[in-house]
């Protein structure tokens, strides 16, 4: 099969479209002909050298999200079939023309949906319900606040909080705001010209937001305990700002009865995994064939120009997914 490898870390030049080995098909796998995989910050991180030389369970390839056709079953596989079209999260492998996923893993690409947007769908918009509704909590007439918003998980999540019946305030740059709105955003805040913690007092009476979901870290983390409700919620998605240790309020944190979490997908064991996906199915997934939901896919790409995905992630200029065709 082709698929994308390389042999030294560094640049996007590193990427190499190579002629290698079929994946072996293990008793839990399907063997998944790949017709779109999604492009993730985490395949940068990858591609630097953040993770080292892992095995991410499925392959030490890159590319965490498929969709595609079934064409092979492991003998333990149940509910499957051969011809099925699933889209999903593996634990690498996807930047190839076959890729093996965990059939627990696997869902259904809802009707009408095409290739290219099921690649776009499960890894960024599982991560959103977990943040949202399974550890936010987010209810109908709460208020939320989501940063980097034109993110493929924040694109996602703008959808799903607008979905659950929440005011959202979305931050991204101005340029991509308009977007932001379109999917759903009440309230747009330009991070490159606004404190969006004034910008939050100043919409909500200084009450705060009942939920941030947040992406940056870093110099974020005071003004979002500052900009949070009594009882507000945050959840810690990632690191984009750094991961230095921030200063915390622990007067604010215990008087305003606040609540802290963090969440990361790749790390959690496979049954964990297994459970955000069914979470996210069972909730969800009937909506994109209805429209509520949309997957929102920035740019494609052939799959022999991996490279040109990295730096369009890189510039940050995307909204939405990039997604690479084999």
């Amino acid at each position: 099969m082709r698929a994308i490898d390389f042999s030294d870390f560094g640049e996007p030049s590193v990427l190499q479209l190579a002629e290698l080995p079929d994946p072996v098909v293990r008793p839990h796998d399907l063997l998944v002909r790949v017709h779109a995989a999604g492009v993730n910050r985490a395949d940068v991180l990858h591609r630097v050298g953040h993770y080292g030389r892992s095995d991410f369970g499925d392959s030490t390839l890159m590319g965490l999200e498929i969709a595609g056709v079934v064409v092979a079953m492991g003998s333990d596989v149940r509910t499957w079939n051969l011809g099925d079209r699933v889209m999903g999260i593996v634990g690498g492998g996807g930047y190839a023309e076959l890729a093996r996923i965990d059939y627990r893993m696997a869902l259904p690409i809802p009707s009408g949906v095409e290739y290219v947007e099921a690649a776009a769908i499960p890894e960024v918009f599982v991560t959103a319900h977990e943040a949202l509704v399974h550890l936010g909590r987010l209810g109908a007439g709460e208020t939320v606040l989501i940063h980097a918003a034109a993110s493929g998980v924040g694109s996602a999540a703008v959808q799903l909080a607008k979905a659950c019946g929440a005011r959202v305030f979305a931050t991204a740059r101005g340029s991509k705001l308009d977007r932001v709105r379109e999917l759903g955003a009440d309230v747009g805040i330009d991070y490159t010209s606004t404190d969006f913690a004034q910008a939050i007092q100043e919409a909500t009476d200084g009450h705060g937001v009942d939920l941030i979901v947040d992406f940056v870290g870093g110099t974020y983390f005071e003004r979002n305990l500052a900009s949070l409700d009594f009882g507000g919620r945050l959840v810690q998605v990632g690191m984009l700002g750094g991961g230095d240790m921030p200063v915390i309020d622990l007067q604010r944190l215990l008087y305003r009865h606040l609540h802290i979490f963090g969440t990361v997908m790749k790390s959690r064991p496979q049954a964990e995994k297994q459970a955000m996906t069914k979470r996210f199915r069972d909730t969800w997934l009937d909506h994109f064939s209805s429209g509520l939901l949309l997957p929102v896919v920035d740019s494609v790409f052939p799959l022999a120009q991996a490279a040109d995905a990295h730096r369009r992630m890189e510039s940050n200029e995307s909204v939405g997914k990039i997604v690479l065709r084999p």
